[in-house]
């Protein structure tokens, strides 16, 4: 009883409080966040009182099945962002400036945080660096559709925003993948070549494979239906699965081979939405269906972060450079290369802010570091602290942006309710 009225009560309070977001001009995403540290163990749950709130860290990692198939619909939605056809109008632009201005920034945060390591080694240790540098690639795409979806924004910056933060966050999963495997290998004193980079590359190349043979198989299988409801249901089991999956770890030949969840469900979308012909109107259905799961999914992550870090000033300063630095690499990153395509003016001069907002994929980032201990709450609770002050300013940066570009209508989204009057 307890778990089924919290989980009414986390989708209760992202909800009203998605009100009053709209009333200050601030996207939903930050009210579901905000929401969750409003109610989450350091707040309301304090009080005790189960049900009404999340009582414990503990309590709240419970509800980890949630975020973990919320993190494979995100996923494959954003596997549902290649699509051949849309790549071969923006696909030399945007594969240039996703791939680029990720690496960039895991560069420059890399360079930052390393040489933060060294100055002091005992509270930040070389690990977290690496890994945070591969966090810092990825954007929010789940926040990002929002936006645009909540401002019905159309124009050259739109088009090639959501490619962009598609490939964004795959090239940020393949760099996590491989920064992972390091920072693992260096955790546990096994520096090695199979290791550090033929287990982390194995982890990539089997994560594709599997995310191939689903995405097949679940084309084929979706043919035999023809109903709305029957085809949404095995779309919802084959994510379901594919999670369900890519938990799996064995060994060949002495490599430990062990999968990426999103990396998996990314190649699942890519797959189905290329080789299935209704895929586009599916993924439509499928995005309303899911809108519950990412509020829950939200809130979840906003009652997770510790306020309790704030007593920490090292980490408070380490998550304050973190985020600038990122910030710095995103925006010159995407300027320069930009530029070099010679995309619009518009494009160019906004798109760097676009990219700011970071939030579902760099906490199943976050989730996965957990793995490695007292090294992995570190840049757990720093990505946390970063995500939440990305998440309060950066969907309202890319707004602003949108809006600058000429791209939103100034009036905003019209209401479903507004519209039944007209």
């Amino acid at each position: 009883m307890e778990i089924l009225i919290c989980l009414s009560v986390a989708i209760f309070a992202g909800l009203m409080l998605s009100r009053l977001a709209k009333a200050v001009k601030l996207p939903a995403v930050t009210a579901y966040l905000i929401a969750g540290v409003l109610i989450g163990p350091y707040l309301l749950g304090a009080l005790g009182i189960e049900g009404v709130g999340f009582t414990s860290l503990e309590n709240v990692k419970s509800y980890g099945i949630i975020s973990d198939v919320a993190l494979g619909f995100i996923a494959f939605a954003i596997g549902n962002e290649f699509r051949l056809a849309q790549l071969k109008k923006i696909g030399k632009s945007a594969t240039v400036i996703g791939i680029f201005q990720a690496i960039f920034t895991t560069l420059l945060v890399d360079v930052a945080l390393i040489a933060l390591h060294f100055i002091i080694p005992d509270k930040f240790p070389l690990p977290a660096a690496i890994i945070l540098g591969a966090v810092a690639a990825a954007t929010a795409p789940a926040a990002t559709l929002m936006v645009v979806r909540q401002y019905k924004a159309k124009g050259p910056l739109t088009d090639i925003l959501l490619p962009i933060v598609a490939l964004d966050d795959a090239v940020g999963l393949v760099l996590f993948a491989i920064s992972f495997g390091i920072a693992k290998a260096m955790t546990q004193g096994a520096v090695g070549i199979v290791s550090i980079i033929v287990e982390p590359l194995a982890e990539v190349v089997f994560s594709l494979a599997l995310g191939f043979a689903m995405g097949a198989i679940f084309t084929f299988f979706e043919r035999f239906f023809h109903s709305r409801s029957k085809r949404l249901a095995m779309s919802v089991a084959f994510v379901l699965a594919t999670v369900g999956l890519s938990q799996l770890q064995f060994k060949i030949f002495g490599v430990h081979v062990a999968f990426s969840s999103l990396l998996v469900c990314m190649m699942l979308g890519t797959v189905f939405c290329n080789m299935c012909d209704f895929s586009d109107r599916l993924m439509d259905r499928l995005d309303r269906w899911t809108a519950p799961i990412f509020i829950l999914f939200f809130v979840i992550s906003g009652a997770e972060f510790e306020l309790s870090i704030f007593k920490d000033l090292t980490i408070v300063l380490i998550g304050i450079i973190y985020i600038i630095v990122r910030c710095l690499g995103k925006y010159f990153g995407a300027l320069i290369s930009s530029r070099a395509v010679k995309c619009d003016p518009n494009i160019v001069k906004y798109l760097g802010v676009t990219l700011f907002p970071q939030a579902g994929v760099a906490l199943g980032m976050a989730i996965k570091a957990e793995a490695l201990g007292e090294m992995g709450k570190i840049v757990a609770n720093i990505t946390l602290f970063a995500v939440l002050i990305y998440e309060l300013i950066g969907p309202m940066l890319t707004k602003i942006s949108l809006l600058k570009a000429g791209e939103i209508n100034p009036e905003g989204a019209v209401s479903a309710r507004r519209k039944d009057k007209q």
